[in-house]
C-alpha cells in the first residue's frame, strides 16, 4: 500500500495545519517571499488544498477576513523563524514545537550542529506528515524527534522520555495553538512549559489579540479555523507571563509587518493593542 493510500485525511483542529501549509506555499512562490518552505506545497496537496483553492467567500467582508488571516500566518512564521535563529545564536540546542502540525522548520532552516528538535502533536497529524515526508524524501537538517501525545495529557512526561532535558535551556514554539485552547488549558500549558524550562530558555507564542474572536469568529463558516477559536490574550500579557517567570516582549502584527517590509496599508479599524506575537526569555 502506498503512502497516499495509507494517509489519514485531515480532520478537526489539526486539519487547519494543512490550510496553514497552503498559505506558506503561496508565500514561497512570491519573488519577495519572507521565507521559503519547499515542503508546504506537498503538505497542502496531500490534504487536498493544492492546486485547488478553498471556496471563494460569498461576500467581500469574508474575503478580507480570509486574506487577513493568511497575512497573519506569513508574518508570524517569519517572526518565529527569527526567534529561533536568535535562540540558536545564544547557544540553545533544544527546540520544542508544541502542536507542530505541518511545521517544516527541521527541514528548511539551517541549524547548528547537535541541535535536537522535538515535534509534539497527536498521532494522526504526525502520521500524515510522515507519509508526505517519505514521499518527498525529505531530510532533516537537525536531529528531529517526534513525540505523539495529546497536549491535554502528560506531554511533559512523554517529551522527557523522548530525550528532552529540562535542565538545559530550550526554545519553545506554540504557533497558532493557544487560540484553540480554553483559558484553563492555556494556563496549564504555560505552567508545564515553565516547569520544563531552565533559565535562559526562550519562548515564542502567537496569541489571539483582544476582540479577534468577535471580529473573525462570530460569523465564521462551521469547520473553519476561526469557528474553533476560543481563547484571546489577557489584558496584560507581559504581566501574565511574568507570573510564570518569563520576561516578555509583545508585538503587534502591524508593527512586525512594517519591520519586514510588508506594511499594512489600511488604517486600523479598532484600537491597536499590544499583542499577537510574543517572544520571552526565562528568568
Amino acid at each position: 500500500m502506498t503512502d497516499e493510500q495509507e494517509r489519514v485525511r485531515p480532520s478537526g483542529v489539526w486539519a487547519t495545519a494543512v490550510g496553514v501549509a497552503r498559505v506558506r506555499a503561496l508565500e514561497t512562490e512570491r519573488e519577495d517571499a519572507l521565507f521559503r518552505d519547499p515542503l508546504a506545497q506537498a503538505f497542502a496537496a496531500a490534504g487536498g488544498l493544492w492546486p485547488s483553492s478553498p471556496p471563494r467567500p460569498d461576500d467581500e467582508a469574508a474575503r478580507r477576513r480570509r486574506l487577513a488571516v493568511s497575512f497573519s500566518i506569513v508574518v508570524r512564521t517569519n517572526f518565529l523563524d527569527d526567534l529561533l535563529r536568535q535562540a540558536s545564536a545564544s547557544g540553545i540546542r533544544q527546540v520544542v514545537l508544541l502542536g507542530a502540525g505541518m511545521d517544516s522548520r527541521a527541514f528548511r532552516m539551517n541549524w547548528p550542529e547537535d541541535t535536537r528538535l522535538f515535534e509534539v502533536d497527536t498521532a494522526a497529524p504526525l502520521a500524515f506528515k510522515a507519509s508526505v515526508l517519505r514521499q518527498e524524501r525529505a531530510v532533516a537538517r537537525c536531529e528531529r524527534i517526534t513525540v505523539p501525545v495529546d497536549l491535554h495529557e502528560d506531554w511533559p512526561g512523554a517529551l522527557t522520555a523522548a530525550g528532552h532535558d529540562p535542565a538545559v535551556p530550550t526554545a519553545w514554539i506554540a504557533e497558532g495553538l493557544l487560540i484553540y485552547l480554553p483559558a484553563d488549558a492555556v494556563e496549564l500549558l504555560l505552567a508545564r512549559i515553565s516547569r520544563q524550562s531552565a533559565a535562559g530558555s526562550r519562548m515564542g507564542l502567537t496569541l489571539g489579540s483582544r476582540g479577534v474572536i468577535e471580529r473573525f469568529g462570530a460569523d465564521a463558516a462551521p469547520g473553519s479555523a476561526a469557528s474553533m477559536w476560543v481563547s484571546e490574550m489577557p489584558d496584560d500579557p507581559v504581566g501574565w507571563l511574568a507570573g510564570y517567570g518569563w520576561d516578555a516582549d509583545i508585538h503587534t502584527l502591524r508593527e512586525r509587518a512594517a519591520v519586514y517590509g510588508r506594511p499594512i496599508s489600511t488604517p486600523p479599524q479598532h484600537e491597536e493593542r499590544p499583542g499577537g506575537l510574543v517572544s520571552a526569555i526565562r528568568r
